[in-house]
């Protein structure tokens, strides 16, 4: 039910937007109401310099695990409103690295140490996307057509005396999707419209364990229709109502056939005065599904309530202090539900509470560009979550268990601090920091032993830090990442135990002019100290790794 983020390109992206809660605006989808969190990708709109009618773009890149990977971006100025985009990327891996695989009994000593090859870890993909934008005085609208295409090997897990599976996974995600905006006067308007098709086939060709040929497709339709009305100058209301349909097919004995039709209606209200921001919503949520075989899963109905504030105590100081209430409810997808060995069909519906409070200062320069700017959040949430849904690692990888855990208590904090400053006028420096603290209890039955427990896979401590420094024409860019201890099962008990990891990353870039077209070249090493680390337990990760790219824009 998760999406890929590795099948869309940064070459085509304007922004990325990670928003806790939702965003502050009237003028959304229903369904951006009803997220806890969301994650919004914004497609880069072409522009062009005076007198140029279009820009072309190639980029290539290669490196460790036999990386080649050209794309090709064609913007083209059609009449003074009308812009197009053709793009195009090819991915070819082998996805072979050493990795070591060790294992400490629990009287401390060594049971096993080796060194292997990690094998059935390649990948051939191709991306192709065509993009029409169009823009007016009051009206922005574009049409996208996406396809993705891709080959892989599911490396699986690694245990003593098994480094190597054989599973292929194909997919072929397609969609078509169109958005206009339309605002005058205190009259919004944001319509959406999407179709999309999504193929999966998953091999297991081990006669001595199952053989397995899967194939499924899901198709869904998606409309939805935004307004908002500036009542006063203090006053914003808005209403938004969503339609969506779902299919699931797939060439399986006794499959279900599901089909799901999805309603989903937001009322907002939003007061803006010199101090204190407030929003109000409610979303209804409607869901009626039905299958061909076998029982499906009951009718749903809802109606979730949110409440946001923000209050800056002095008008003239960059200071502020937020907080929200949001009430959710969220369906099981039809992969938690009916994927093979992958989907429960007797999953709950999952329901949140969300309780966050917060402050946020910003100080920007003002007198001289040596100035630093300096940016603090900081954040603290608890989150009640009734019904939560997880998905828990098993030995195959496309066999991913899911389940329902009763109760789960979270509190947690986030912290982000953010400097820059210009050191003279041809060296900037940027400095980023994330921490998170969390602390997500299973509590469901008391009689349990794992009672109180920290649920699998969740850290109690992560965090990021990137430096990034401009000269001139060139950019050097470093970032850390840390995750702490977590356990891989719901007992926390030290056979679940899995240990620590973290990863230094650096990257140096060049702008230059060559043959009269700008190039920009680019050298990225990836786990600078070679750390042996599992993001899931047993699923070894690489080591010291690189990237190279050559741009050229025409």
């Amino acid at each position: 039910g998760q999406v890929d983020l590795g099948r869309f390109s940064l070459d085509n992206m304007e922004s990325i937007s990670l928003y806790n809660g939702q965003k502050s605006t009237v003028l959304q989808s229903a369904k951006d109401f009803g997220a806890a969190g969301s994650i919004y990708l914004q497609t880069k709109t072409p522009t062009f310099e005076p007198n140029k009618t279009y820009n072309l773009i190639g980029n290539y890149k290669t490196g460790s695990f036999g990386l080649h990977n050209p794309s090709l971006v064609w913007q083209q100025k059609i009449t003074s409103t009308i812009s197009s985009v053709v793009s195009a990327e090819y991915t070819n891996a082998n996805g072979r690295y050493p990795f070591t695989f060790r294992k400490v009994s629990a009287d401390g000593t060594v049971a096993y140490d080796t060194t292997a090859i990690r094998k059935n870890a390649d990948i051939e993909a191709i991306r192709t996307e065509f993009g029409l934008f169009g823009k007016t005085s009051n009206t922005d609208w574009h049409v996208q057509v996406y396809n993705y295409h891709s080959e892989r090997g599911l490396p699986g897990y690694i245990a003593r005396n098994i480094y190597e599976h054989q599973q292929r996974l194909w997919d072929n995600n397609f969609f078509v999707q169109s958005s206009i905006k339309y605002s005058k006067n205190k009259y919004s308007l944001l319509g959406n419209i999407k179709y999309a098709d999504d193929y999966t086939r998953y091999l297991n060709p081990d006669y001595t364990l199952q053989y397995i040929d899967n194939e499924y497709r899901q198709k869904e339709i998606y409309g939805s229709l935004a307004q908002s009305f500036h009542l006063f100058n203090c006053w914003e209301m808005g209403i938004a109502t969503d339609l969506q349909w779902n299919t699931l097919d797939a060439d399986l004995y006794n499959f279900a056939y599901p089909t799901r039709f999805t309603e989903l209606v937001a009322i907002t209200q939003s007061f803006k005065f010199p101090h204190v921001q407030l929003q109000a919503n409610a979303l209804g949520t409607f869901v009626q599904e039905h299958v061909q075989v076998g029982t499906s899963s009951n009718n749903k109905s809802m109606v979730t309530p949110s409440l946001f504030a923000s209050v800056q105590p002095w008008l003239y100081i960059p200071f502020n202090l937020h907080g929200f209430y949001k009430r959710i409810f969220r369906v099981p997808t039809f992969n938690d539900l009916y994927y093979t060995f992958v989907g429960n069909a007797s999953l709950q519906p999952e329901y949140v509470s969300q309780y966050a409070i917060g402050a946020k200062y910003t100080s920007a320069p003002k007198h001289t560009s040596f100035t630093p700017s300096f940016d603090i959040q900081i954040d603290g949430y608890y989150n009640r979550v009734e019904d939560k849904i997880i998905a828990v690692p098993t030995a195959n990888p496309f066999r991913w268990q899911m389940t329902n855990l009763g109760l789960v208590e979270i509190i947690g904090t986030d912290i982000s601090v953010q400097t820059s400053m210009n050191f003279s006028k041809d060296v900037l420096g940027l400095l980023k920091m994330n921490y998170t603290y969390q602390l997500a209890e299973d509590k469901t039955d008391k009689t349990e032993e794992y009672y109180g427990h920290q649920i699998p896979y969740i850290p109690w401590h992560s965090g990021t830090a990137v430096v990034a420094v401009a000269y001139k024409k060139w950019s050097f860019n470093y970032s850390f990442i840390y995750t702490g201890e977590r356990y891989n099962a719901s007992a926390n008990i030290p056979e679940n135990y899995v240990q620590p990891w973290y990863t230094h990353d650096a990257s140096i870039s060049k702008d230059f002019a060559l043959f009269g077209y700008q190039w920009t070249a680019l050298v990225e090493i990836n786990n600078l100290l070679n750390q042996q680390y599992d993001v899931v337990l047993n699923y070894p990760m690489p080591g010291t790794n690189f990237k190279c790219s050559l741009k050229i824009r025409i």
